[in-house]
């Protein structure tokens, strides 16, 4: 896999303007950044994208790489494991760190889960690029952030969803809150779906990095596996197709991952990939409205998912699909272990 940033350029002045007038921007930063760019030198360094459920994490991370390699949906929660997407610039190279969505609801073994996850990460980047919905401030978001005060992490806002706003002065306020709430290296307001002020949200985070070199190839996007990916493609059609709370009971793992020489036929398509793989759900009453009436919901799920496992990995797919039942495996430990969620 290898990545592409191609990346929005449009900028809107009214925002970049609002920013500026809420935050003062570091000036050892500011200088460091100079000298780096004068000298030639690069930057590198890890970056967790951080905050509550549902402000649009994943969505800020694939419009910073190029492309798509995270999974989202409206829902919350939909991000599971941490994930590594790698941008490599001219000037550095930035690593970001996905993280779930740190959550007061639930008290379950996937929820406890997906908090420690999310915290894990803080005291191991260099920076934390804090992502709130614009013009909201609630009781999740102020849990994210005391867990940055405490871990000691420099931080950037990212004010996400401002194309919702009509009249940008209505931020300023906003952003001068946000100012005296902690002393952020800087505040950006943006756009993920637009893909507004992302190339200075870029260039803000790059400049706060230190210098060093390139820790990964320029050409790799992740370090996570096609077999990891195959199963949160999958899994994230199970997050947009189905209802509100069946999601939450549904996980998703690949019994095998192969790559099949073509035929002489297909030799220039390359491999293609066989891949087997289960739903896992905790009741049998689940599991049918996972398949449907005559197996056309998983078949419809099963094959978009592929479709997506195809464009991500540049090569074709065969994808099969069973759905099994594992009792209340979302508040078993052991059971969450066995199924991927041992490791962060």
């Amino acid at each position: 896999m290898s990545q592409s940033n191609s990346q929005s350029n449009d900028e809107h002045p009214e925002l970049a303007e609002a920013a500026d007038q809420s935050v003062d921007r570091s000036a050892t930063t500011a200088a460091s950044a100079t000298t780096a760019a004068s000298t030639g030198s690069s930057r590198c360094g890890y970056v967790a994208i951080f905050g509550r459920p549902n402000v649009g994490k994943s969505t800020l991370l694939n419009r910073l790489l190029g492309q798509k390699l995270a999974i989202t949906s409206h829902k919350p929660q939909t991000t599971r494991h941490t994930i590594l997407g790698v941008s490599t610039l001219d000037a550095g190279q930035i690593l970001y760190v996905d993280t779930p969505g740190l959550h007061q609801r639930g008290g379950n073994a996937l929820n406890r889960y997906l908090n420690r996850a999310a915290r894990s990460i803080l005291t191991d980047v260099d920076l934390v690029l804090f992502v709130i919905e614009a013009l909201q401030f609630g009781d999740e978001d102020a849990l994210a952030l005391a867990e940055i005060a405490k871990a000691g992490t420099p931080a950037i806002v990212a004010v996400n969803k401002t194309d919702r706003i009509a009249d940008k002065a209505r931020l300023l306020p906003f952003l001068q809150s946000l100012s005296e709430r902690h002393a952020f290296v800087s505040m950006v307001p943006v756009s993920a779906t637009k893909g507004d002020q992302i190339k200075r949200l870029e260039a803000e985070v790059l400049a706060a990095l230190p210098e060093g070199e390139h820790l990964f190839p320029d050409d790799q996007l992740t370090d996570r596996s096609e077999r990891f990916l195959a199963a949160e493609l999958l899994r994230e059609q199970l997050m947009q197709r189905y209802g509100q709370e069946l999601p939450y009971r549904t996980t998703v793992e690949i019994e095998s991952f192969t790559l099949e020489t073509p035929s002489r036929k297909r030799q220039a398509e390359g491999p293609r990939a066989r891949i087997h793989a289960l739903i896992w759900v905790e009741r049998e009453s689940q599991k049918a409205i996972i398949i449907g009436r005559r197996g056309e919901a998983l078949k419809a799920a099963a094959s978009q998912a592929r479709l997506e496992m195809q464009k991500l990995f540049g090569r074709p797919v065969h994808l099969e699909v069973w759905v099994k039942v594992k009792d209340s495996w979302s508040s078993d430990e052991a059971a969450l272990a066995s199924l991927g969620y041992g490791e962060y």
